[in-house]
């Protein structure tokens, strides 16, 4: 936990640095580091990923660049919304997702997975913000951000551990100097989501250049939109039916009856009926989830004699965001009901009485036990299904307060070699705190009565009617059952400590002139983490409407690593070879969880002539398991399944498949009517595995830069890309279970442990319910996987001075050929680029691209940015999953068309010190596609759509200004 002590003292140690280098004495100035070098324009192609400092060698990986004016002309709030359209990222959880928000966002490159590449902020790691190490882009400080640079393909050798897809690396102003104030305010245009931002910076040059201080603090509130209030989003709809679709936790209960199945209640009767409506949770649920943040930035570097820097950054930020959905409510579990239950009509009692083999004597005398002690008193037990929409919507507020400090010494040893030390440390806290959920032992104590105003047992309990329509649970029984507020914290720490040297000996090759380039340094990192929970939250199923338990968490592993690069210039300024360069690196880590392990990588460029060079990168990289794969406690969660092979008639009619059922757990009298499980959520068991080893990783990059001395202002890049992971660590899809037992049944299967290792309510006979009976599908952590991926990314820029304005072309475009995903060797090597499903998460297009237009007139910039996603459909194997054509979803939701939008920005330049920026987002108002509620995944797939992929916001309007002094 993050103590106050330490919270003040950061921020004080922060600013009192500010003040030192202010107005402390002059000396001379040294070479900056690479990644602290002035900022490259915009047209420009910056390659980085290296630790050799040397400018005048260029470096053989890609990168792509997001400069400071791309941040502005967006509107850009927080770095998600920023990488979240970069061409060939994945959107990773972010503001529109709101079931499965833990407080955090985060990026996920190429596809594999946002735990498998690294976000470094000016070259150092930034502390993670939970047990799965990833970094909260909430906390980048948008306002000095200059560039972001993002890097292709491993970088291990480079950076360390979890570089497998590549890096994200936010470089800050240098040398800021003045008073820099930006308001901005976005809005839709239905009059919602209100985002409102204000940053002020400020920065001070010293004794003759030889130092700066900069300073900034930061705050910004965006509002919630609601899915109920946008026409695609108010219904929730059964992408398999077409009908209105949501939760079989609905209003009036569901109660399940023994050799019957299911029923509801009718209100008007009291009797158990066949039929029900489901609940549609879509008004309650968001698009855009409320966020609020304070952040401060500060850093400083002077000089303290010729050749010596000193160098600090200071960044403390606190995030709050909300995810709110639909109501609580008892989610299908056991509940012990009397028979003599106040609210309990008749006509249920006697079907209750029949389907437990009481005789209507029996039963009468039942209903009018009202103490244990009687001997007619008698009990019965229901999976119960009941909405509490008297409480509300279920409230999350995730409190992130993250705090890290940086400070070093960076010099020259010689002339050309120079050195860099520094040392880090973080702590990042995050408490959630939930409200409207309600308690499973308080829920079974109200149940509990025998009469309308006191409980069998427990003082302050308030019986409760499970049994009427919508408003008959009164506030009394309300107070007493939701009126608990559920906590948890999560805790990180990242200590590091890091030392370069870089430079040169003057060596060089007979046929160059630039001597080769090394670098050489050692780091040690430890991280720390735990998931600290109140007794509620840890115990299985007692939170309502709470998925999995969080049982109390610890863990932690440090690492010792050396590294070594160079960079050799082999032929400069012969024929055919303007330039051939050689780049090699090796890294050796060693890990207090996982042992030692080596990451190398090899690369070159050749430049056959001016303006055309050719880059190849291979890197051997690896990523160690992080907290959360290793010490997680097995827990009981839930994810997404739409139709279960157990459910409706089938397997009255398959004697394997009626065997297997049984098998599994389900009860005899309840084949033929299990039913899909409630809203879509299966139970499935998850948890670290302490035996984890590490992924290794083979990457390599070739490519193309031409910058044609022929069309000046030109530059394009192409740059192909193939990422292959084994001994992945990976958990099988629900497709992978369940088709392992499903598939190809025989009379053996019943007794296989590809099919026994599936576990179904025991009442029911369904895939949910209460966690301590329903442990459901197991999906468990191993090193068996498999992951690939390849593409190719092209880069165009061009600037052009038509004499009237200039002209400003940009276009980032990926093709992404395969995204493969192997869980274990049995497994199906599924295939996810240009599909969606339960099994492929988010969406990753085949082709998608942004090119942006700038006209710039002598005060006003206007620029229109253009981003393409390419049409998807409906993964084939999920469709083979759902037993074919005829059983899967409707056909008009088994495609998405390609989508584009059209962002419109005008710059105006008041004056020297005043800017206004206004911009209109999803100017054509384009609508999200429609594919409904239940065909792939609740993070990604809500509110009938895939709102992190596609706009379900609408058109935005957005205002900024900027001043400057």
């Amino acid at each position: 936990m993050i103590s106050n002590r330490f919270r003040d003292s950061l921020l004080a140690s922060t600013i009192a640095a500010t003040a030192f280098f202010a107005a402390a004495p002059a000396w001379s100035q040294t070479a900056p580091a690479q990644e602290e070098a002035e900022p490259a324009s915009e047209d420009a192609i910056v390659v980085t990923g290296s630790l050799i400092q040397n400018p005048n060698l260029v470096q053989s990986s890609p990168v792509a660049v997001i400069g400071a004016q791309e941040i502005e002309l967006r509107q850009s709030n927080v770095a998600e919304e920023l990488l979240r359209t970069l061409p060939g990222a994945v959107p990773s959880i972010g503001s529109a997702v709101n079931n499965g928000n833990g407080g955090a966002s985060y990026v996920n490159l190429r596809g594999l997975g946002y735990n498998r590449n690294l976000v470094l902020l000016d070259g150092a790691r930034v502390t993670p913000a939970g047990l799965v190490g990833a970094v909260d882009l909430n906390n980048i400080p948008l306002a000095l951000i200059e560039r972001v640079d993002i890097l292709t393909g491993g970088a291990s050798t480079t950076y360390g551990a979890d570089a497998v897809a590549g890096v994200v690396n936010f470089i800050t102003k240098k040398d800021f100097a003045g008073f820099e104030a930006n308001v901005s305010n976005q809005i839709s245009e239905q009059g919602d989501g209100n985002v409102f931002r204000v940053d002020l910076s400020t920065g001070a040059n010293f004794d003759d250049g030889r130092g700066n201080a900069t300073f900034s603090i930061g705050y910004q509130q965006s509002d919630p939109i609601y899915q109920g209030d946008r026409d695609y989003g108010f219904q929730s709809i059964d992408s398999y039916s077409g009908r209105p679709g949501g939760s079989g936790t609905t209003v009036p209960g569901r109660f399940s009856l023994p050799g019957v199945g299911t029923r509801q209640i009718d209100p008007a009767t009291g009797a158990l009926v066949p039929t029900y409506a489901l609940f549609n949770f879509n008004p309650q649920n968001v698009y855009q989830t409320p966020f609020e943040r304070f952040n401060i930035f500060g850093s400083a570097h002077y000089e303290v004699t010729d050749g010596i820097e000193v160098y600090t950054q200071g960044m403390y930020s606190k995030n709050t965001v909300r995810t709110i959905i639909a109501s609580s409510g008892t989610f299908g579990n056991a509940l012990e009901i009397p028979y003599s239950n106040p609210y309990l009509p008749a006509a249920a009692r006697a079907q209750f009485c029949a389907a437990n083999g009481l005789t209507t004597v029996q039963c009468d005398a039942a209903a009018l036990a009202t103490s244990p002690t009687d001997p007619n008193y008698r009990t019965f037990t229901s999976a119960v299904s009941r909405r509490f929409v008297e409480a509300g919507t279920r409230d999350s507020v995730y409190t992130t307060q993250l705090f890290q400090l940086r400070a070093g010494v960076r010099g020259s040893i010689t002339d050309t070699l120079d050195f860099d030390l520094y040392g880090t440390y973080g702590e990042s806290e995050n408490i959630q705190r939930q409200s409207g959920n309600g308690l499973l032992s308080r829920l079974r104590l109200a149940t509990l009565a025998t009469n309308p105003n006191t409980c069998l047992s427990g003082g302050d309990c308030v019986p409760i009617n499970l049994f009427g329509p919508a408003g008959s649970i009164t506030q009394e029984q309300l107070d007493y059952l939701v009126g608990v507020t559920t906590s948890g914290s999560t805790n990180t720490a990242l200590s590091a400590v890091r030392g370069v040297i870089t430079g040169d000996f003057g060596v060089a090759s007979p046929l160059a002139s630039n001597p080769i380039g090394l670098a050489v340094g050692g780091e040690y990192r430890k991280y720390s983490a735990s998931s600290i929970s109140d007794l509620a939250t840890q115990t299985p199923d007692e939170v309502l409407g709470n998925g999995a338990a969080s049982p109390d968490t610890f863990g932690r592993y440090d690492v010792w690593e050396a590294f070594a690069e160079i960079i050799a210039p082999l032929v400069e300024d012969a024929p055919f070879a303007k330039s051939l360069t050689l780049e090699l690196g090796g890294r050796i880590s060693d890990y207090s969880t996982a042992g030692s392990k080596e990451t190398w990588k090899a690369g070159g460029s050749w430049e056959p002539v001016l303006g055309v060079k050719v880059r190849g990168n291979y890197q051997v990289a690896t990523r160690a398991p992080n907290i959360n794969e290793l010490f997680s406690p097995p827990v009981v969660g839930l994810d997404n399944l739409a139709q279960d092979p157990c459910a409706g008639a089938a397997p009255t009619t398959n004697a394997n498949l009626r065997a297997v059922c049984i098998a599994q757990g389900a009860p005899a009298n309840s084949i033929g009517a299990i039913q899909n499980p409630s809203a879509g959520q299966p139970n499935v068991t998850t948890g670290g595995n302490p035996n984890l080893d590490v992924e290794k990783a083979k990457t390599w990059t070739v490519g193309v830069v031409l910058q044609p001395e022929q069309v000046r202002g030109l530059s394009v890049t192409v740059d192909y890309y193939n990422i292959k992971v084994t001994d992945a660590i990976t958990d099988p899809t629900i497709g992978d279970v369940l088709a392992a037992c499903f598939d190809n049944l025989t009379a053996g299967s019943a007794t296989s442990v590809a099919c026994t290792q599936i576990r179904r309510n025991p009442l029911t006979g369904g895939l949910d319910g209460s966690s301590a009976t329903t442990p459901g599908i197991p999906l468990g952590l191993s090193n068996l996987g498999r992951l690939s991926t390849d593409g190719i990314d092209l880069s165009i820029n061009y600037k052009r001075d038509l004499g009237f304005a200039a002209l400003a072309l940009s276009f980032d475009g990926n093709w992404t050929n395969s995204s493969k995903f192997k869980a274990t060797p049995n497994s199906i090597n599924r295939e996810c680029v240009g599909y969606y499903s339960v099994n492929c998460e988010s969406i990753q297009p085949e082709f998608s691209w942004n090119q942006r237009t700038t006209l710039s007139f002598d005060d006003v910039d206007l620029s229109l940015l253009w981003r393409h996603i390419d049409g998807v459909k409906y993964e084939p194997l999920a469709l083979e999953d759902d037993g074919g054509p005829d059983n899967g979803p409707l056909e008009q939701y088994r495609s998405i068309k390609a989508h584009d939008y059209f962002d419109l920005s005008a710059r105006f330049n008041v004056s020297d010190e005043v800017s206004l920026t206004f911009t209109v987002l999803n100017l054509f108002n384009k609508k999200p596609p429609i594919v409904g509620n239940t065909i792939g995944t609740t993070s990604y797939n809500s509110g009938n759509t895939y709102p992190s992929t596609y706009d379900a916001i609408g058109r935005r309007f957005g205002a900024a200004a900027k001043f400057r002094f």
